[in-house]
């Protein structure tokens, strides 16, 4: 051989190696088509060999050159054939750099491209990206196939590197939160408010004026400034306060989240850190454990495998779960997806593994967590009206503004030269006319805003709040207090709010033949083991009816659950709630005889009598085959037990053979009575009125050796619960609460329209609905009740149809739930039904459609995250307190008119008396801190004692007012407009008066006090007074004292909107009483302190100025009572019955 021939030989048995190497990886990759995918390490390989194929093709030899032989290049190809083959059966180059133990995922069992999963992909690492579609079809697939599909083998699980890079492409397994707003950003935020602006834009104008001004030191320039900025950081301060609690709902999600997995990785299985769970982690399970994340379940190690899921789902049962289950359909509900477990719900029996196909936001808790980020806080009712009268005000007061200074042109020169004591009228004594009018518009705008109203609404929601405290409603968000007072539907979770959440028996049904029945009615709706047995209006107990004592019997041992008094005093279920109903129903059956006491005084005498004399020797657990468990019992050391059954009613009476009747006999169980029994049972139980779950008991006559070995094999498990005794059945049901039947009368009474948004099944659903009066007996429900799938299939104009007129909505998911709630809120202007929605739910899967309803309502005892999303939640989980809270919430709103009544007409007041003033040309009748104080502090306590204002008879008869209904209609705004022009014109009256009328004084002519800016210091006016009297005090003082005597007399007339003083005097009120003295004595304060005379610009009053205050301000009393009268007048016109439509009333 040549040395070119070696060379080529040696270069080709490189490129054989390496394309040998590549070729392999290429087939076991199934590269996608991405273009870029061809970058990865085994394209690599590729090219080099190519290359050196290329090179050693390349080379010439003397031989083949001269001979012309065409041979090397066939030989060459048969190589590349022999590598590509060779290549396709090596393993794997990522194989080749692990250990074989470790190396599960990527040698696959699937040899070839034929045979691969087209799912499976590689990313540019070479690990696994899944298919979004696995996770949302993983239940309608074998376990088999999902972990194919997430390329992991059950039983070892992934390895260490693959699912680093999994959370590197996944991210953690944790819920998605709201990036939050810095503090500064909402400090500013609360700024942004046209009336707040003006505020703004007073005080900077203020400061200028103190800058420019600094040498009129006895003016104080810096007052004014300084207490408008205090009011508005304070105001500021309390809106961020309040927006501090919006997240909460979602940081209580992460509560739901464990903090560690069990996970199966290279074969062993560790305990890690939760958020580390990746798709195609193997996952175990056990009883107690929280689900980490939504798994398929790919192997059951137990008989039984049940979780409980009534937070997300709402069902009220624990639900079982099987690996072997196959979804028919993809779209299937949440809660009859039975190989499936969830994110965050609890498991409560038996043992798993698992494969983890979403984590993080992709979970269904994480798609809750991402809604609550989603929604965005509803606005109340009142800030919605308050929002559009501030607005309306802000427009009004800036053209009067304007126009107050526009109308003083003339008069700046004038002033100017008043001001500055020149004759000329240069341009810089002008513009001093014209700055001072500027202030004068500007006092103004602070006359007219009304700065003491935002603290004013608060303490009035806050005064709510404490009352309704009292009544077990706490509110968390203050506005929340009078929403409910205009609220109009009622959208309540069934589960928890309605329902005590507690499975309860409800039904006993006895054979006192075969083909005749005994029904017993069963008393309690909770886990204490209390109540009484009736049949028909007769207590029974165990004693009395044998077969009962026998039913007794079974409950109680044929039962993994156990009962619990926590330090509270609150019966609690250990365990399945179904069995908890069992064991509850035994102590209400009570013993045999008083001798069979075991423990003196135990609350739970019947366990303890059973616990004592019987043993369980076997255990045969349920499974969805046969639907029934047993249990083996027996003394201590006896050889052969009595086997005791429970189970589906018409699975287990197949595999009976005879009956237990009433008087404990025993007959043979014939076909026919088998099948009536069955019938009976159908409709009577288990659907129409009551539809509740009922379960069969049995016991088998004849012992069964405990070395029985059919009693280790789950197959012979049906063969062992043959030949049994029927002895009764059990009819089960999460029973509403007592109160809440009256809550629904009262709701329709109210006008205020109750709509059930559940996820538990229709049928469970429409009883309920029955049972508290949402549907009559036998009532058509074609339109009134449909399933969450029937709501996703519609079209808009369908949901929005369905919307106005159904009452239950079942099988819902979170989303179903929100999208009801947001439908029911579309304005009437825009199609929808206008309603102010109040949301009560108990459940995560409630929380999105808590934060989008106008009012949230959690139970107290609910999770968390739903009392995170509400606004209020009830302490006792009583649907009446959101009766109550509806009616405290009405009352709230009649007090907050009276007070905003009182304040604007206030305001009204003050702008007339400083528009007024300026237009007569009169000097300055009101500083602007005067009337600050005025606004805030004398007018601010008569105005919070209004919201102790007694309620009105018969509020909660009246329908609820709409959202769209105006706080101030045309008759309202005239009676502020009445009402303010005489508070406005007293006002500058007493100044004119002081002046030109009261003997003590200057007793100057209308025309002199007109021309004030014209009068030098030296005139000489009577009583001794000379030009400077236009600075005086005490003129401005009168003014203001008239001011506040008329409001405190105004505060009284606010005590009702349309009542004579004479039928509900202010006494009534005596908060309001005590309010409007001590106002009354702070403005005596204020007149008689030294220090206030140089911020107020006050002196001291004699008596006989007192008086004419008095007289002038009283007759506001007696305008006020004839408004009221043309009001009653209105009121009784309109006052015709309306009959609510039937979309109003269920």
């Amino acid at each position: 051989m040549t040395l070119q021939q070696q060379g080529r030989f040696a270069v080709g048995l490189l490129s054989l190696a390496s394309l040998a190497l590549s070729s392999h990886f290429l087939a076991s990759s199934y590269v996608t088509s991405d273009a870029f995918g061809l970058c990865s390490g085994s394209t690599g390989l590729a090219l080099l060999s190519a290359l050196c194929m290329l090179a050693a093709h390349a080379t010439p030899t003397v031989a083949s050159a001269s001979s012309g032989r065409s041979s090397d290049g066939i030989r060459w190809k048969a190589l590349l054939m022999v590598a590509i083959v060779a290549g396709s059966h090596m393993p794997s180059a990522e194989a080749l750099l692990k250990e074989p133990a470790q190396y599960r995922i990527s040698n696959m069992k699937a040899g070839g491209p034929a045979s691969a999963q087209p799912l499976l992909l590689r990313n540019l690492r070479g690990g696994f990206s899944i298919s979004p579609e696995m996770a949302a079809t993983a239940h309608a697939k074998t376990a088999e196939e999902v972990c194919q599909m997430c390329g992991v083998d059950q039983h070892a699980g992934l390895s260490e590197e693959e699912a680093k890079e999994r959370l590197e492409l996944y991210g953690p397994n944790q819920l998605p939160s709201k990036e939050r707003v810095p503090l500064w950003k909402r400090f500013l935020a609360q700024f942004d408010d046209k009336m707040v602006k003006i505020l703004l834009v007073a005080a900077g104008i203020s400061s200028a004026f103190a800058i420019f001004d600094a040498e009129n030191a006895e003016e104080n320039p810096w007052v004014e400034p300084c207490v408008i900025m205090s009011i508005l950081i304070l105001n500021a301060c309390i809106g961020v306060w309040q927006e501090s609690n919006a997240e909460a709902a979602i940081e209580a999600l992460s509560s739901f989240n464990p903090d560690q997995a069990k996970v199966v990785r290279e074969q062993r299985v560790k305990l890690i850190n939760a958020k580390e769970l990746v798709p195609g982690d193997i996952v175990e399970v056990a009883v107690g454990d929280k689900i980490p994340a939504d798994i398929r379940v790919v192997e059951l190690q137990s008989t039984t495998l049940k979780a409980e899921q009534a937070a997300l789902t709402g069902e009220a049962a624990s639900v079982n779960k099987a690996a072997d289950y196959v979804s028919p359909s993809v779209d299937d509900e949440l809660a009859t997806k039975e190989n499936m477990m969830f994110s965050a719900t609890d498991l409560v029996y038996g043992k798993a593994r698992g494969v983890v196909v979403k984590t993080g936001k992709d979970t269904e808790i994480g798609k809750i967590a991402q809604a609550l980020t989603e929604v965005e806080d509803q606005e109340s009712p009142l800030k919605e009206k308050l929002d559009k009268f501030g607005d309306l005000l802000t427009d009004i007061i800036t053209v009067i503004c304007i126009a107050c200074w526009a109308v003083n042109i003339p008069q700046f020169a004038a002033k100017g030269r008043a001001l500055t004591g020149k004759d000329s009228n240069e341009w810089s004594v002008v513009f001093k006319g014209a700055m001072y009018f500027f202030k004068i518009a500007v006092v103004l705008a602070v006359a007219a805003i009304p700065e003491g109203l935002p603290a004013v609404v608060t303490t009035c929601l806050a005064l709510g709040t404490r009352r309704l405290a009292a009544k077990n409603a706490l509110v968390r968000h203050l506005p929340a207090v009078e929403t409910l007072g205009c609220c109009s539907i009622i959208c309540s979770d069934k589960t928890g709010t309605l329902t005590t959440n507690q499975m309860s028996v409800q039904k006993v049904l006895l054979l006192e033949k075969p083909d005749s029945y005994m029904e017993l009615d069963v008393e309690g709706s909770s886990y204490e083991p209390k109540g009484r047995i009736l049949h028909g209006d007769t207590p029974v107990q165990g004693k009395d009816i044998g077969s009962l004592w026998e039913l007794s019997m079974v409950s109680s041992l044929c039962n993994l659950s156990g009962l619990n008094k926590n330090a509270q005093g609150v019966w609690e279920r250990i365990g399945e709630s179904t069995e908890a109903a069992l064991k509850v129903l035994a102590e209400k059956v009570g013993l045999l005889k008083e001798d069979d006491v075991v423990k003196q005084g135990s609350d739970t005498p019947a366990h303890d009598y059973f616990d004592t004399h019987y043993d369980k020797l076997a255990t045969l657990e349920f499974n969805r085959e046969r639907k029934s468990m047993s249990v083996l019992v027996g003394a201590d050391g006896d050889e052969k037990g009595t086997l005791l059954v429970k189970g589906a009613t018409e699975m287990l009476l197949k595999r009976c053979t005879k009956v237990r009747l009433s008087d404990g006999t025993t007959v043979a169980l014939s076909n026919d009575h088998r099948q009536k029994l069955i019938d009976f049972v159908e409709s009577h139980y288990a659907s129409g009125d009551m539809a509740l779950r009922c379960l069969g008991h049995a016991i088998l006559d004849k012992k069964i050796p405990v070395n029985d070995p059919r009693l280790s094999d789950p197959k012979k498990f049906e063969d062992v619960e043959s030949d049994l005794t029927f002895i009764g059945l059990t009819g089960i049901l999460d029973p509403p609460r007592e109160e809440v039947k009256d809550s629904i009368r009262q709701c329709k009474e109210a006008g205020i329209r109750v709509m059930v948004i559940t996820g538990d099944n229709p049928k469970t659903a429409e009883t309920i609905c029955r049972m508290i009066g949402i549907f009559e007996h036998g009532e058509d429900l074609t339109g009134k009740s449909f399933t969450g799938r029937e709501f996703s299939n519609m079209s808009p104009a369908e949901k929005a149809e369905a919307v106005c007129t159904a009452s239950l909505f079942s099988r819902t998911e979170p989303i179903h739930k929100k999208d009801i709630v947001q439908l029911l809120q579309v304005p009437k202007d825009e199609g929808g039904p206008g309603h102010t929605a109040a949301m009560t739910g108990d459940g995560v899967n409630d929380a999105p459609a808590l934060k989008a309803a106008d009012i949230g309502v959690a139970m107290g005892s609910g999770t968390s995250v739903a009392q995170g999303a509400a606004k209020m939640v009830l302490a006792d989980d009583n649907f009446t307190t959101i009766v109550r809270a509806v009616e405290e919430g009405r009352a709230i709103y009649a007090n907050t008119k009276a007070f905003i009544r009182y304040l604007i007409s206030s305001n009204i007041g003050e702008v007339v008396c400083v528009f007024l003033s300026v237009i007569l040309g009169l000097p300055e009748v009101l500083s602007p801190v005067a009337l600050l104080w005025v606004n805030l502090v004398t007018d601010g306590l008569p105005a919070t004692a209004l919201s102790f204002n007694p309620a009105e008879p018969g509020i909660m008869t009246r329908p609820p007012r709409s959202r769209a209904d105006q706080l101030v209609d045309g008759w309202m705004l005239t009676r502020y407009l009445m009402t303010g022009a005489y508070v406005g014109v007293a006002t500058v009256w007493g100044y004119i008066w002081w002046m030109c009328k009261n003997p003590s004084g200057p007793l100057m002519t209308f025309q002199q006090l007109r021309s004030n800016l014209s009068m030098g210091k030296g005139v000489k006016f009577s009583n001794g007074y000379t030009g400077e009297v236009f600075h005086d005090k005490k003129p401005g003082t009168l003014a203001l004292s008239v001011l506040v005597t008329i409001e405190m007399f105004n505060a009284l007339n606010a005590v009702t909107e349309s009542k004579s003083l004479l039928s509900l005097p202010p006494w009534k009120n005596m908060w309001l009483m005590a309010a409007v003295c001590l106002s009354f004595a702070q403005h005596l304060l204020v007149l008689s302190w030294p220090a206030a005379e140089i911020v107020f610009h006050v002196k001291k009053m004699t008596l006989k100025e007192w008086k004419y205050v008095v007289a002038l301000s009283f007759p506001i009393i007696i305008l006020d009572e004839a408004m009221k009268g043309v009001s009653r007048h209105f009121e009784a016109k309109k006052r015709i019955p309306v009959k609510p439509s039937p979309a109003d009333v269920v």
